[in-house]
């Protein structure tokens, strides 16, 4: 009887010491899970540079991040079925015109965050003696007869076909990528050789050459553009935190070329986002609501 008494208490203390130790571990030493958010984004300077920089911020706010890199058509069909968070490189309201369309019901618009610096069009160097379009079928032989692209699925190609037949060019639409467009941009310029190029502004390009876009008097591009933060539609409910700082980001042409000047220029992604970063403090206090 006094052998099992002995047992009952040892076994009381083990639990007691068990439940204290527990409870110390949960006040010093536990930390909550970290929150999670994804980014989708299509590979473009521009929203490399942008989608690099918001990882580090909402790094900097305790979440764990995703970053989905997909073609423009799937970005918006991702925001729209709620498979990512949010993305900053909408362009509206003519390059993702027609995502929008089809998809934009089931978005959130949260705001622009470069307000009507955006423009997209055909790019030449400046040493090019056209100016329009309307000029191109003239020269179509400095050209080779060809203009070059990006992705096939980019807003900016489906306005350069649409381009294509109603000026009714005598030109091909060579696919490509952002990359392999820039680098045939600066080889050409190197041999000195013209060329034809599906471009936007902001980009890196216009501060390494000499560029001009060509006047495009039926308006197949659009004039000035936003580009903005979308996204998934319940963000705002589920994570107020993280849709807070999405309505306070904001910032310019320049500053998101600065990132993309450097991550050309060979500094990668991750640095090149902590150098903004790191120059911009107080902006980006500003994002996270602590200023």
């Amino acid at each position: 009887m006094i052998q099992k008494k002995g047992s009952v208490l040892v076994l009381t203390g083990i639990v007691l010491m068990l439940c204290l130790f527990s409870a110390g571990c949960a006040g010093t030493g536990a930390t909550e899970p970290k929150k999670k958010i994804s980014i989708g984004y299509v590979t473009w300077d521009c929203a490399i540079a942008s989608t690099n920089v918001m990882k580090q911020v909402f790094e900097e706010a305790g979440y764990d991040v995703n970053l989905v890199a997909v073609d423009a058509g799937p970005l918006f069909q991702a925001l729209a079925n709620g498979n990512v968070d949010f993305t900053t490189t909408g362009w509206l309201p003519h390059t993702h015109e027609r995502y929008w369309e089809q998809y934009g019901d089931r978005i959130d618009y949260v705001r622009a965050n470069i307000p009507g610096a955006a423009r997209i069009g055909l790019v030449v160097p400046t040493c090019v003696t056209i100016d329009s379009i309307e000029e191109m079928n003239s020269v179509a032989d400095k050209f080779g007869g060809r203009i070059v692209g990006i992705e096939p699925g980019a807003g900016v190609m489906a306005r350069t076909e649409q381009a294509i037949a109603e000026y009714g060019l005598d030109y091909g639409l060579i696919a490509s990528s952002s990359a392999g467009m820039a680098a045939e941009l600066g080889s050409a310029i190197n041999d000195e050789e013209w060329i034809a190029v599906t471009g936007w502004s902001p980009h890196w390009k216009f501060g390494r050459y000499d560029l001009k876009f060509l006047e495009d008097p039926k308006g197949i591009y659009g004039g000035a553009e936003d580009i903005v933060t979308l996204a998934r539609q319940g963000l705002k409910t589920d994570d107020p935190e993280a849709y807070g700082i999405l309505t306070r980001f904001e910032w310019t042409g320049e500053d998101i070329a600065s990132v993309m000047t450097d991550i050309a220029g060979g500094m990668p992604e991750e640095e090149a986002a902590k150098t903004w970063i790191d120059a911009n403090r107080d902006r980006v206090n500003a994002w996270l609501g602590k200023a």
